[in-house]
């Protein structure tokens, strides 16, 4: 019986499932007890990387050459000093909030609002400078944080050179040459927490979560702060889906890795409560580019819940059916038929930062 594998990043550890037919089973954990932002499944195979942040003792980063059974400490990102003068956020490392690799190159996207590339597994890591002293950058602020993010990598399959970043509270980037040059492409987007004449600023838009239709690579979809978006046309442009039910608001998105027209989306009231509309969790499916929404809820709780799906909280498998949704009080859901149906994997984890499937 084939075997599927998942990881899921929490609060105290990095929990392996298994799954084996319909049914998911934790099958080893990792650093428990301690926070893990952010966890990278094996490339080849084999190699790993997972991010912890351990508070007083700061961020590290460790990998596993064995598919995450035994794990050792690399290098951490870490900041050039700050100039004397130059105000904003520090150059300290609060967060590895993202990691994706592509081409050999390792890519770790931070709290202060840092890029980061590394050529040898995490042996040794490059602060992406050409982003990093970008002038539009003082500009940033946090969405959520007191400091600004980059929670988004999308690699283009395609074009190996080419990547996008989305950064709370800094809009969109594209870089066509590998993190040498940078581009703002946010245009179209909306923030409706700045005054109207700011509001459709690109350098301070609120992306919460940017995915990539890897087949066709010119269609992405945003879940933002003020609702969902999409573009046909690698981020040259933007457009907002206006009809959207139960609500827009939301911090995960999964886009189908063959269909450019289908995509997840799981609805929260905004802005202070951030969580489930009336109680009942739900998952928003559009198969038509968001002209119309399907609401996913059979298997999901339907009163009195209360949890809220973080930025990478939702996995979707390469076949584009197996989700995985893990929430913010230890909650974790499967569904094997693309959001049809749902069941419960596990109701006792950690708060969950990131789900990964493998």
């Amino acid at each position: 019986m084939d075997t599927q594998r998942a990881w899921v990043a929490t609060r105290k550890g990095l929990f392996e499932l298994h799954r084996r037919g319909d049914s998911w089973s934790i099958e080893r954990i990792s650093f428990l007890g301690e926070p893990v932002s952010m966890v990278l499944p094996p490339q080849d195979g084999r190699r790993m990387l997972a991010a912890l942040n351990l508070g007083h003792f700061g961020v590290k980063v460790h990998a596993s050459e064995d598919a995450g059974a035994t794990w050792h400490e690399v290098a951490t990102p870490s900041y050039p000093p700050q100039p004397e003068g130059v105000t904003g956020p520090a150059w300290t490392l609060l967060q590895i909030w993202s990691l994706e690799a592509g081409q050999g190159i390792v890519w770790a996207g931070t709290l202060p609002g840092g890029l980061f590339r590394s050529a040898d597994f995490g042996q040794s890591w490059q602060l992406v400078d050409a982003l990093w002293r970008r002038p539009e950058r003082a500009e940033w602020f946090g969405g959520g944080y007191d400091v600004p993010g980059i929670h988004s990598i999308c690699l283009q399959p395609q074009q190996p050179e080419e990547l996008l970043v989305g950064i709370s509270c800094g809009g969109v980037w594209l870089s066509h040459e590998g993190g040498a040059d940078w581009q703002l492409r946010a245009d179209g987007m909306r923030a409706a927490y700045l005054p109207p004449e700011l509001a459709g600023s690109p350098n301070t838009q609120d992306p919460h979560r940017i995915e990539r239709c890897r087949a066709v690579p010119e269609v992405l979809w945003c879940q933002h702060h003020n609702g969902i978006w999409r573009s046909t046309d690698n981020a040259l442009s933007w457009h907002e889906i206006a009809e959207v039910p139960v609500s827009s608001f939301g911090f995960a998105v999964a886009a189908h890795p063959q269909d450019p027209d289908t995509a997840w989306f799981v609805p929260a009231q905004a802005d202070e409560r951030r969580v489930p509309v009336d109680g009942a969790l739900v998952v928003s499916r559009t198969r038509d580019g968001g002209r119309s929404f399907e609401t996913l809820r059979r298997g999901l709780p339907q009163q009195h819940c209360y949890d809220l799906i973080y930025r990478h909280g939702l996995a979707l498998g390469s076949d584009g059916c197996t989700l995985l949704m893990g929430s913010t009080t230890g909650h974790l859901w499967s569904s094997g038929d693309a959001g049809d149906h749902w069941q419960a994997v596990s109701a006792y984890l950690p708060p969950i930062y990131a789900v990964r499937l493998g």
